[in-house]
């Protein structure tokens, strides 16, 4: 499968760069694999639009009910097709869980509800709930893939889980003690401030540090969280129907995406092992 992948991504770069300019044309494969990768959040987007449109209340099954299902039957769709791999599964059944335990208590408290009914449906929070966080595994697990990702130079393994665990518990505590989340934000850019993504576009490596990767990926997030409070999937405490979402909630995703980042590296560690800024040249795959 990431044979044919790597064919079909060379074709289409040959196809670009025969009609674009070369940084567009790079810029246009960026995308494509982008996209690409985030196939499992794009999907649960577009099924929450459609059902939003469509549903009927007196459909034989709930909405939240239709979505747990689709998100199972796409989970299974892409084990089948080898879309991902029983590794990055894994990764992604630990964020269901993870996810799951931050929803019962964040519901619990008042943090945002998830108003309609439904059968798959614990301490008011729907079953298909954790597959949203899933999505951001699954992407992460797929990005990395895709793009022949390294992460150099990458800090001590132990201090970025110290952090994605500060950084987890404080969505917790912030509720009983004071919110420490401005030492969180000075915390991830201290620790990986020297932290470079290393990526493959065809046959050129380009990189980025990797808190301004996590700054960008965090307002797609807040675009994606705007998709679900205007379908009415969820509702933030205090929150109107058809109001934006607050962009302080970016702020959350962006140091959320770290226990993400970190909980996909307890399982995919290749791409940490490089120490140099500047990771040797890789060959280029064969056709």
């Amino acid at each position: 499968m990431h044979q044919t992948t790597d064919r079909i991504e060379r074709r289409l770069g040959d196809w670009a760069r025969a009609r674009l300019p070369f940084a567009l044309a790079e810029f246009v494969m960026f995308g494509l694999k982008q996209a690409w990768a985030c196939l499992f959040g794009g999907l649960l987007l577009a099924a929450l639009m459609i059902t939003k449109a469509i549903w009927q209340a007196d459909w034989p099954i709930h909405r939240y009910d239709a979505l747990f299902l689709f998100a199972i039957a796409v989970q299974a769709l892409f084990l089948w097709a080898r879309l991902e791999t029983w590794a990055e599964a894994r990764v992604i059944l630990l964020f269901h869980f993870t996810g799951t335990v931050m929803e019962w208590f964040k519901v619990g408290a008042g943090s945002w509800a998830y108003p309609e009914p439904g059968l798959f449906k614990i301490l008011n929070v729907p079953l298909f709930s954790g597959f949203m966080y899933a999505s951001v595994g699954s992407y992460m697990a797929r990005v990395i893939r895709l793009f022949d990702m390294r992460f150099a130079p990458y800090p001590p393994f132990w201090m970025t889980v110290a952090l994605a665990l500060a950084i987890y518990t404080n969505f917790f505590a912030h509720h009983f003690l004071p919110d420490m989340r401005l030492g969180l934000f000075a915390a991830t850019v201290l620790l990986y401030a020297r932290t470079r993504i290393w990526f493959r576009i065809a046959q050129h490596d380009y990189w980025m540090p990797l808190p301004l990767a996590a700054f960008l990926t965090s307002g797609f997030l807040w675009l994606a969280e705007n998709i679900g409070t205007q379908t009415g999937t969820w509702l933030y405490g205090g929150q109107h129907a058809g109001q934006m979402v607050s962009l302080a909630k970016m702020g959350s995703w962006y140091l959320l995406l770290y226990v993400s980042f970190v909980t996909v590296t307890l399982v995919v560690r290749e791409p940490l092992k490089e120490s140099r800024a500047r990771p040797e040249p890789r060959p280029a795959p064969q056709a």
